[in-house]
């Protein structure tokens, strides 16, 4: 197999694999079913899965700001 093609497949979520989408859901700090909804929303690259995760869970500094006394 082409390193191309095997680099390309490690860069993809399986959602039909529980163990890979556990092992995603450890590694971001989420749940499987977090990792399925964002592949679901912007596909099965590991690192827009990532983002969207991390953005999903990132306040904005309108909220930041509104905390604060």
């Amino acid at each position: 197999m082409p390193q191309d093609e095997a680099s390309s497949q490690a860069e993809s979520i399986d959602v039909s694999s529980s163990s890979a989408l556990e092992d995603l859901a450890r590694r971001f700090d989420a749940t499987p079913q977090q990792i399925r909804e964002a592949v679901k929303a912007v596909g099965s690259r590991v690192a827009d899965v990532e983002l969207h995760l991390k953005g999903t869970r990132s306040s904005s500094n309108e909220q930041r700001v509104d905390g604060k006394p």
